[in-house]
């Protein structure tokens, strides 16, 4: 049988971010001028997170986001995987249904997508998470040299780097309570559509990881099986 060219490519390996050691990342000297923002979330999506750097509303949103000041894309894109938990919790008015969190503290791999931004196209996708206006540069000391950085009191104003890749810092944001402080919600249909089509898009893993992932995650675990999962990928 003659395979497709994409059947014949080999698939991408996840880069494997390693829980970050307490102080500076490793080979910081200077405040570095880029970063991996590493979303565990809907911009996992490239298309999706285009939106955040080009403005625009995406499909299935009720709104739209202002975008970044730099609206270049990324200048690479990698899968790859973190130590702790994915769990859906909260009400998004923007999809409906619980929301992505990522709980670093919880064990557990994540499977993400890292983009390759500069400080301040991070500073404004943060922001525009954070349902801030964008334009101003976040200070990263505490984020960089402890791990963690509280901005707010919200559900997306904890900074957190989960570890180092290529010697620059990872960097995700996430809500300041943990995987059981908070009651479970699941996620909506369009939401983990884009989920799902955001962690396939990358290559490295398998349609049937993808599904059986997701929906095991506290919060989707019980009300999603993976073959519906796999369902809503069929149509995103």
């Amino acid at each position: 049988m003659t395979r497709t060219p994409s059947e014949q490519r080999p698939r991408p390996r996840p880069r494997i971010v390693e829980k970050a050691e307490p102080g500076p990342y490793p080979g910081a000297r200077t405040s570095p001028s880029r970063v991996w923002y590493t979303s565990y979330g809907s911009n996992t999506h490239l298309g999706r997170l285009a939106h955040y750097i080009g403005g625009g509303r995406p499909s299935g949103a009720s709104r739209g986001h202002p975008g970044c000041r730099d609206r270049r894309p990324p200048a690479a894109s990698v899968p790859v995987e973190l130590a702790g938990a994915l769990y859906f919790a909260t009400e998004s008015d923007l999809w409906g249904g619980g929301r992505a969190f990522y709980d670093p503290d919880a064990p557990g791999r994540v499977l993400a997508r890292a983009h390759l931004v500069t400080v301040g196209q991070f500073s404004d996708i943060a922001a525009q998470e954070m349902y801030r206006e964008p334009g101003t540069d976040l200070d990263l000391t505490r984020a960089l040299t402890t791990g963690r950085q509280t901005v707010g009191d919200g559900r997306y104003e904890t900074l957190v780097r989960p570890g180092t890749l290529e010697g620059l810092p990872v960097l995700t944001f996430t809500a300041p309570w943990h995987l059981h402080d908070v009651p479970w919600n699941p996620p909506s249909a369009a939401y983990l559509a884009h989920l799902y089509a955001g962690l396939r898009e990358t290559g490295a893993w398998d349609p049937a990881t993808v599904a059986a992932y997701l929906a095991g995650r506290p919060g989707a675990a019980g009300h999603w099986s993976a073959a519906e999962v796999t369902a809503l990928g069929a149509v995103t």
